[in-house]
C-alpha cells in the first residue's frame, strides 16, 4: 500500500469528523446535469461524505475507496454500497454510471488509466465531475499565523501530488465535452478547536508530527489563538475550492 493511503488510512477517524461538507448547490448543479438518475460512482469516497448526498439524488450510488479503513466510517445508506477497488480497474460493468465523481483525490490517480475505466462504466451522455479544496483563509492576521507558523513548516512533507490540487486542477486535461460550472463556495462554519481539528488531518501535518514531534502544532495553535480570541467563537473559514464537469459524448 501506497504511503500517502497508508496515512490516510491510519488517520480515518479523525479524517471522517474534521472535514468539511460540500454545498448543496454543487449537488443540485449536477443533478439538472445528468439525463438520468439511476446509478452514480464516487471514486475515492474516502468517509463517504460525497456519497450521502449523492443518495438523495440517485436510486443507486456505488462508493469505492482503495483502502478499507475509511469506510469503516462512512455513513450507512440503503441506496449506498462501498467496496475496496483502486480507481483505475473495477468490478462495474460498462456503461453502468450515469455520473462519475472525484471528490479530493483525483491528483492521487493514474490518470491515463483513470480515463480510460471513466470511459468504460460511464454512460453515454454521462457526467464526470471533480472538485477538490485546498488552502483555507480567514482573516489577513490570522492567514499569516497559518503560513508563517504551519504551512511553511509542514512545505517539505507536501507529497508532490498535491500540487495538482493547490492549482486547482488547471493544468489537468479532461476527457469529454466540458460543461460550464458555477463559482460554488465552501465556507465552513467554524470554532478554533474545529479548525485546528481539520489542519491536524492534513497528511504534511501528520507526517511532521511524527518526524519532530507536537511543540510546533502547540506553538502554532498558540500563535493561531492570540489571533482568533475566544476559541469557542464561530468564524467563517473561505476554503480554494475548484470544480470541473465534463459530458461524455452520446
Amino acid at each position: 500500500m501506497a504511503a500517502h493511503h497508508q496515512f490516510f488510512s491510519d488517520q480515518s477517524q479523525l479524517y471522517a469528523s474534521a472535514r468539511p461538507t460540500y454545498p448543496e448547490e454543487l449537488f443540485d448543479f449536477l443533478r439538472v446535469q445528468c439525463e438520468d438518475l439511476d446509478a452514480c460512482w464516487d471514486c475515492a469516497t474516502g468517509s463517504g461524505q460525497a456519497a450521502l448526498a449523492l443518495a438523495e439524488i440517485f436510486e443507486h450510488v456505488e462508493a469505492t475507496d482503495v483502502c478499507a479503513g475509511p469506510l469503516e466510517h462512512a455513513p450507512q445508506h440503503p441506496r449506498v454500497s462501498y467496496s475496496v477497488q483502486p480507481a483505475e480497474r473495477t468490478n462495474f460493468a460498462s456503461r453502468s454510471f450515469d455520473l462519475v465523481t472525484i471528490a479530493q483525490a483525483l491528483h492521487w490517480f493514474d490518470l491515463e488509466r483513470f480515463w480510460l475505466e471513466v470511459d468504460r462504466v460511464l454512460k453515454p451522455g454521462g457526467v464526470l465531475a471533480v472538485w477538490g479544496y485546498a488552502w483555507p483563509h480567514i482573516a489577513e492576521s490570522m492567514d499569516a499565523v497559518l503560513q508563517e507558523k504551519l504551512r511553511d513548516v509542514i512545505e517539505p512533507f507536501w507529497a508532490p501530488q498535491n500540487k495538482a490540487l493547490w492549482d486547482g486542477y488547471r493544468d489537468v486535461e479532461f476527457p469529454f465535452t466540458r460543461i460550464a460550472t458555477p463559482q460554488f463556495q465552501l465556507v465552513p462554519q467554524w470554532n478554533l478547536p474545529q479548525l485546528l481539528a481539520y489542519l491536524g488531518t492534513w497528511s504534511a501535518t501528520r507526517q511532521c508530527l511524527e518526524a519532530q514531534g507536537e511543540d510546533f502544532f502547540e506553538h502554532f495553535a498558540a500563535a493561531l489563538e492570540l489571533e482568533w480570541g475566544d476559541p469557542t467563537r464561530v468564524r467563517a473559514v473561505t476554503m480554494d475550492f475548484c470544480m470541473h464537469v465534463a459530458r461524455k459524448e452520446s
